[in-house]
Formats: C-alpha cells, sequence, structure tokens
C-alpha cells in the first residue's frame, strides 16, 4: 500500500506529539486536589448517561474528560485501559467532550450512536488509537473496525441525535462547573486531575483514591 505525502506528514507529525507527550508526562507538575461531594460533583456521579466500564460496584470510580483529537487523551487512555485490565476494583466513566473542533464532535456522536450495539468501549479505543486525522472518514474507519453495524450506527445516530447532542452538553456543562479550560482532565475518587497519566500516576492515584475513600460532603 503506498503512503502519500499527506499521511508521511501525518505520521511525522503523530510521532513527534507522541515524543512530547512522554517528555511531559515524565516532567509533569503535580496539580491534583481534592474535591468534595457537592452537588456539582454528586450529579456528575449519577450521570447514567456517561458510557462506562469497569466493575459495576467499584470501590474507586475514574471519571475521564477527553477528547478524540488530544494526543495526550490518547496516550493516557492505553494506561487507562491496562488499569481496567488488571484491576477487577475500577470504574471508567467517559465524559465525552468534543472541544476541538467539528471532527471531534463528530467523532464523539458517532461513538455515543453505538452505545446501542454495545461497542461504545471498542469504538473509543480505536479512536483514540488512531494514527491519522480524526475526519469523518478515519472516524466510519475506526468505528467498523471495533465491530459496528455502520448502517445501524448511522440509524441510531440519526434517532437519538438529540439525546446523544443532550449527553454532550452535559458533559460539557460538568466540565465547566468543574472549572476545566481543556482536555484531558481525570476524577480519580475524590481526587480531580488536569493532565496527562501514565500507568505509574495511575497507580498511584487509585491507590491513594482507596485510602482517602468517595467525595466526602461539605462539612456544614
Amino acid at each position: 500500500m503506498r503512503i502519500d505525502r499527506r499521511e508521511w506528514v501525518w505520521l511525522g507529525v503523530a510521532v513527534a506529539a507522541g515524543y512530547a507527550a512522554a517528555q511531559w508526562l515524565q516532567h509533569r507538575p503535580d496539580t491534583s486536589v481534592r474535591l468534595e461531594a457537592t452537588p456539582v460533583v454528586q450529579a456528575l456521579l449519577a450521570d447514567r448517561g456517561s458510557p462506562w466500564v469497569g466493575a459495576a460496584s467499584p470501590d474507586v470510580t475514574i471519571v475521564i474528560f477527553t477528547d478524540y483529537q488530544c494526543p495526550i487523551c490518547r496516550r493516557t487512555d492505553a494506561a487507562l485501559a491496562r488499569l481496567v485490565a488488571r484491576d477487577p476494583r475500577v470504574k471508567v466513566v467517559y465524559k465525552d467532550w468534543p472541544i476541538l473542533g467539528e471532527a471531534s464532535k463528530d467523532a464523539a456522536r458517532t461513538a455515543l450512536a453505538s452505545v446501542p450495539q454495545h461497542r461504545y468501549a471498542a469504538v473509543h479505543r480505536s479512536l483514540m488509537s488512531l494514527h491519522a486525522p480524526v475526519d469523518p472518514v478515519q472516524t466510519r474507519r475506526a468505528a467498523e473496525q471495533a465491530g459496528v453495524d455502520w448502517a445501524k450506527l448511522t440509524a441510531d445516530r440519526a434517532e437519538n441525535a438529540t439525546a446523544i447532542d443532550a449527553q454532550l452538553a452535559r458533559h460539557g456543562l460538568q466540565a465547566f462547573s468543574l472549572g476545566l479550560e481543556g482536555t484531558p482532565a481525570y476524577l480519580v475518587g475524590p481526587y480531580l486531575v488536569r493532565r496527562g497519566l501514565d500507568d505509574r500516576a495511575l497507580a498511584t492515584l487509585v491507590a491513594a483514591a482507596r485510602r482517602a475513600g468517595p467525595p466526602r460532603k461539605p462539612a456544614t
């Protein structure tokens, strides 16, 4: 298969972004903040419309705010997948927050439209693993590689368009209510983290979250 100039340029950009992400993850500042169970946090955790994977009765819940065009999100997503695979007591809740343009919105809508086929997690991983620019062609390719029936997904997306957009709007409102300014952001138990995470950082945060317990109600 011949790779055209555009694809070579994108591969170069992706490699450079990956290297920069790795360096940033290794030298990142510690920016975690412990949150209380305010009405905002309670509403975020109670939102049953957000897809999730992992334990049905977890002792640590990780809520993620991500965009499919965010390179740091992509790198942390791989670490999250490894965490869920090895830790049966963790739950990961996905808050698609497409803030990087129309391609991000299209990808997020496609991911949420895969929920009726029970393929959201697979589509999410496929989109996060793309080695090409996110656009409608690549989004469809990622979804099909994740095993969705594209004709059904297209029909479900059209039928559920209002509900999907409402869910994305809720995610955006939740992000702004937390004071987030961009992706990625992670709520690990009671700890809000506005940075990328690698395997070691995730393990450290999960251990700290287990010791701390879930967000506590503010003192009255």
